[in-house]
């Protein structure tokens, strides 16, 4: 055990090791996001199978996303001494038995709860897995190793929700939550084989961390993502009806347009990141002006087919095009302790996916499937107004601080 440990703190003696060590906690990743995103495509199965109506369906991203909202802030905070392997390994084993459970789940009740239990070890393991991740590489090399590790999240949109969605469509909605499971499992044991012991850091004084997230400049940028993020799930929680019933694709269509649409998501990705290191607040404003343009967009080309995949590509690009900016923003303002408050940034941004899909699922009640574009824009008009006052809290402070130097001088 002690020669692990030791390893742990030096670069992996060997070419064979690292790659590994590394792909356990990416496949831990891209499993997490296809749980999470899965049930998008399988809405209509799942609704028909239980005997629930296509809202009461979406209630089941609804209390995932609450599941991670409340359980990364507070097993962080109840879990931060234990040794960081064995948080890995407990977090994976809830993971695989909430999964194992949502594939004999009898009842919509209890299949609501499995996901709440599975939804628990989210944001938790990929905090923890960033982290391991960062650590098994020289210190120039951290960066890369966790972009790989978040990359799971992004490869499982564009790969493992569609082909989910598929055995979904083909075996049965259960099914797709078994192949889940099966991927837990092997992450599992990955990490069980392939992760060293990493000797716990000394973590920032608990008061100071909640000092930190009650910064109304955090508070208000974490209120701005979940604000774009409650206008991504009003309309993705839903699109798989939209496009069935409005613009008229069949089933196995939409696989295909999901894959799609998890192209532009990674493209988002990629260009908000490096628009967010080169202007962080101005392409953050200017990217949730474009986002609702392009949702808005929505309401005109439904009803053609050519149209509506092009917008749903363009939607990927633009919708997540504000993460990386919202994370960066939230890391700046929360500098001298960002522990809890990147961590609460989860929370807030899966606050947003469930207040999205319950909105989304009330306006279908009253407005029809129609409405949505129309409330998901709106919800992105909101998070365009909190990116500027975000904006303008800074820049005036910043703009006070020059000109009391100009006085002094």
């Amino acid at each position: 055990m002690n020669n692990i440990k030791d390893k742990s703190q030096t670069p992996p003696p060997s070419k064979e090791r690292f790659p590994l060590s590394l792909l356990c906690l990416t496949l831990g990743a891209f499993a997490i996001g296809m749980t999470e995103f899965i049930i998008m495509g399988l809405l209509p199965n799942v609704a028909s199978d239980l005997g629930v109506s296509i809202p009461a369906a979406g209630q089941l991203i609804t209390s995932y996303a609450l599941g991670v909202a409340i359980g990364a802030p507070v097993l962080t905070i109840f879990t931060h001494r234990l040794p960081q392997k064995r948080l890995l390994i407990i977090l994976m084993g809830i993971f695989i038995f909430g999964n194992a459970v949502s594939v004999i789940a009898p009842t919509y009740t209890l299949l609501i709860l499995a996901r709440i239990l599975t939804a628990f070890a989210h944001g938790t393991f990929l905090g923890v897995g960033t982290i391991i991740a960062a650590r098994l590489v020289r210190p120039e090399k951290r960066a890369g190793a966790v972009s790989i590790v978040l990359a799971g999240l992004t490869v499982a949109n564009i790969i493992g929700v569609p082909f989910g969605t598929f055995i979904g469509q083909q075996l049965g909605w259960r099914a797709s939550f078994g192949a889940i499971t099966l991927l837990g499992i092997v992450s599992l044991f990955g990490i069980i084989r392939f992760i060293p012991v990493i000797v716990q850091e000394q973590t920032a004084d608990l008061a100071e961390q909640v000092r930190g997230l009650l910064n109304p400049k955090v508070l208000l940028i974490l209120l701005t993502g979940a604000l774009g993020c409650g206008s991504l799930f009003s309309l993705f929680t839903y699109i798989t009806p939209m496009l069935e019933e409005i613009t008229g694709f069949a089933e196995h269509s939409v696989t295909w347009i999901l894959v799609l649409f998890g192209v532009g998501v990674t493209i988002g990705n990629i260009a908000g990141g490096k628009l967010a290191d080169w202007k962080l607040m101005p392409s953050l404003i200017v990217n949730f002006a474009v986002l609702a343009v392009v949702i808005t967009t929505f309401t005109l080309t439904l009803d053609n087919p050519i149209l509506t995949v092009i917008n749903v590509f363009i939607w990927g690009i633009a919708a997540f095009g504000i993460m990386p900016g919202i994370q960066l923003r939230i890391m700046n303002l929360a500098h001298k302790a960002p522990l809890l408050a990147t961590t609460s940034s989860h929370s807030a941004l899966n606050l947003g996916n469930a207040a999205g899909a319950y909105l989304g699922g009330a306006a279908i009640n009253q407005f029809g499937l129609s409405s949505i574009p129309w409330l998901s824009a709106g919800l992105a008009a909101l998070a365009l107004l909190g990116a500027w006052c975000s904006y303008l809290s800074t820049s005036s402070k910043s703009r006070a601080t020059s000109a009391g130097t100009t006085a002094a001088s």
